[in-house]
């Protein structure tokens, strides 16, 4: 057949016109010359279709252009992209459609205005009113937290918030963090969410959980409950050494309701349960540990030497390890010395 346009003879594809002189007097993309896009002040989350986001903006201009700009189903393969500027008046947006016919890709321009409207989303909303759906309480036993394991605690947890916000939960935020009692409390805006904080503390610190609940009134006719999940950490922080059956130990690490000893006598790690080293005697903290000069060597044993007053002392090697450094670490556990493990 002959195209009714060109007079050349091949495929028609509309209208007696073949496709190339078709594509000369027709478009395939249509929209407005402006679009409004609402954005949240304080974290830059886009509203669509009543549903806040927290895409890029590239991506939220691509859902609003799909959803007002007319293109033809005679596309295939459609792709949008844009290029913005800001101006006084919202950001000036030149907007790229692409498709195939036949193999043949189209491409299409549009220059169009965003406005801007400035407007608090419903996660600030609650943000600034306080709102927490969970209180996460963390405790130690018979102690205060240590300045070291309150930034650890407060790292772990504002690092777990901000991967989880990451993975899509715009609904989660930290309302409030406060140290009381001791400890610090966590406030949360999801209940789910503070029980998953809950077990990493405990996974990360040990210790044991304990969750409450609390009637705080009725939402479209159903009770709504506040959790508080109380982690009460052991009494014996990492690093400290303990006496335990006549034994002495290192605290290297918790594991949940597991602590990870080290036996001096013989650098074997051990694992035991939180509540058996209640019964374990506290000697005291790396503030113990020192620094000795190592004077000579066997395969059992050690001679060091005390940096102050220069007395010589001779340790049992735990196994046969060799010592290539000058100094050596050591701990006096009630009159006892103990070579520290070589890390």
């Amino acid at each position: 057949m002959f195209c009714v346009e060109c007079g050349r003879e091949g495929k028609i594809f509309r209208d007696g016109s073949c496709l190339s002189c078709y594509l000369k007097t027709h478009t395939f993309t249509k929209g407005p010359e402006t679009l409004d896009l609402t954005i949240c002040p304080h974290c830059s989350s886009f509203k669509f279709k009543n549903t806040w986001f927290s895409d890029h903006i590239r991506d939220i201009l691509k859902k609003l252009i799909k959803s007002n700009f007319t293109i033809s189903k005679d596309l295939n393969k459609v792709d949008i992209n844009t290029e913005c500027k800001d101006t006084k008046d919202g950001m000036g947006c030149k907007v790229f459609i692409s498709g195939f016919i036949d193999n043949v890709e189209i491409l299409e321009d549009h220059e169009i205005l965003v406005r801007l409207n400035r407007t608090v989303c419903d996660v600030c909303s609650k943000r600034f009113g306080g709102y927490h759906e969970a209180i996460v309480q963390i405790r130690a036993n018979n102690r205060k937290l240590k300045d070291d394991e309150i930034e650890q605690i407060d790292l772990s947890i504002t690092g777990l918030v901000e991967d989880l916000q990451a993975k899509g939960n715009r609904a989660l935020f930290i309302t409030d963090i406060a140290e009381e009692h001791g400890g610090l409390d966590f406030y949360i805006s999801e209940k789910a969410a503070g029980l998953v904080i809950a077990k990493k503390v405990q996974e990360l610190f040990g210790g044991e959980i304990k969750q409450s609940s609390k009637n705080i009134g009725m939402k479209d006719g159903k009770q709504v409950y506040r959790m508080t999940y109380l982690i009460r950490l052991p009494s014996y922080e990492k690093g400290i050494f303990i006496k335990l059956d006549n034994s002495y130990y290192q605290v290297v690490s918790f594991h949940g309701n597991k602590v990870k000893l080290i036996d001096l006598s013989n650098w074997i790690e051990t694992s035991v349960d939180v509540k058996a080293i209640q019964k374990a005697s506290k000697i005291g903290g790396e503030y113990l540990i020192k620094e000795m000069i190592l004077v000579s060597q066997k395969d059992d044993e050690v001679q060091v030497m005390d940096q102050k007053n220069y007395e010589i002392k001779i340790i049992r090697k735990p196994k046969q390890v060799s010592f290539d450094s000058k100094t050596i670490k050591v701990v006096n556990l009630e009159d006892r010395l103990f070579l520290l493990p070589i890390v």
